[in-house]
């Protein structure tokens, strides 16, 4: 994917910040903005085209493809509807290329799109644009800005390449984009990979250090071997069947941070529900309702940073099958959690 002419970046859009007490532990506060953008497993994401040409909308159904294609739990479902979409895509030329992080996208107004192709994407740039914008949405940030990258900047001529064409951006455009390094308290700790689908390319003359790199940086396009590895990690295949979880009956959960456990519940009568974890633990828990063979989300908490549990209440019906998906960011001291419903 070397370039021969200056090529656009993507410009991506800012993640939310969680407002976390000051007294939580380091090792909780870490494990929370680690994972807090990531989707649980076995989520359905429906993505909704805002017209755009043919082509360009099958580049991006090739690139959902080339990420499910690798195995993963995640589930990529185009939908003729904008309501029953949590991706939205457009084509605005004039807007370059773009996307919200992870479950950002769910705070997005139904009415926005949560991603942005503003050039062609039937080349080989174009292709991996595509991978990237979506890698965004899976939760991935920008590789250059790894603070394990140990990539040192000529700041001025960083600011004067980026504001010219063909990005056109400010200042404060670059220095999210580029020079910002992620808070280390975001990162796995895993060492910079220049050949990730999420690095840019950069000419020569921009990167000082490594001295490699000072006469440009030009990563192959696709996915790296770390790109996929990554993926596989955090949204493993799911397993065929899961077990089924009975009405008052605590099941107990030994989950390392970012584990996952997952569960049918069957109800033997049409009421409202309560569904909980307990003990001294952070998680996301997400109920799914099976519709003609798809899972569809009816309820979500989120008891990051609180001194409480995740808890969803919800009127299940009878004769119908749903999922329950517990994530696991921190478990206290003892380690140990536990899912319940009544």
């Amino acid at each position: 994917m070397t370039k021969t002419v200056p090529q656009p970046h993507c410009d991506v859009r800012p993640q939310t910040r969680p407002l976390l007490r000051p007294d939580l532990s380091p090792a909780r506060d870490r494990l929370i903005r680690l994972l807090r953008l990531k989707w649980v497993n076995g989520t359905v994401l429906h993505y909704w085209f805002d017209d755009g040409p043919a082509p360009q909308k099958e580049a991006v159904r090739k690139a959902f493809k080339e990420w499910k294609d690798l195995g993963i739990g995640l589930v990529f479902t185009e939908v003729a509807d904008r309501s029953e979409s949590e991706v939205r895509i457009a084509f605005d030329q004039a807007d370059g290329s773009w996307s919200y992080v992870g479950r950002d996208v769910l705070s997005i107004s139904a009415n926005e799109p949560t991603m942005n192709f503003g050039w062609d994407l039937t080349d080989d740039y174009g292709r991996t644009t595509a991978l990237h914008e979506i890698g965004h949405t899976l939760g991935m940030p920008h590789e250059h800005q790894n603070p394990f990258a140990g990539i040192v900047w000529d700041e001025p001529k960083v600011y004067a390449y980026f504001t010219g064409a063909p990005n056109h951006w400010t200042p404060e455009q670059t220095l999210h984009n580029v020079l910002r390094k992620i808070d280390v308290s975001e990162v796995e700790g895993s060492p910079w990979d220049p050949d990730s689908v999420m690095e840019y390319w950069f000419p020569a003359g921009l990167i000082t250090e490594p001295a490699r790199f000072k006469t440009g940086l030009n990563p192959p396009g696709g996915l790296s071997d770390a790109d996929k590895e990554w993926v596989r990690r955090f949204f493993p295949t799911l397993e065929p069947t899961v077990p089924v979880l009975l009405p008052f009956q605590s099941v107990p959960l030994s989950l390392s941070p970012g584990g996952q456990a997952d569960f049918s519940i069957q109800p033997q009568a049409s009421r409202k529900y309560e569904i909980a974890t307990f003990g001294t633990s952070d998680t996301v828990m997400v109920l799914f309702e099976e519709i003609n063979g798809e899972l569809r989300f009816v309820a979500g908490d989120d008891d990051s940073g609180e001194d409480r549990n995740s808890r969803v209440t919800a009127k299940l019906f009878q004769g119908r099958n749903y999922v329950v998906r517990v994530r696991l960011y921190w478990a206290g001291e003892s380690g140990q959690t536990a899912v319940m419903y009544w």
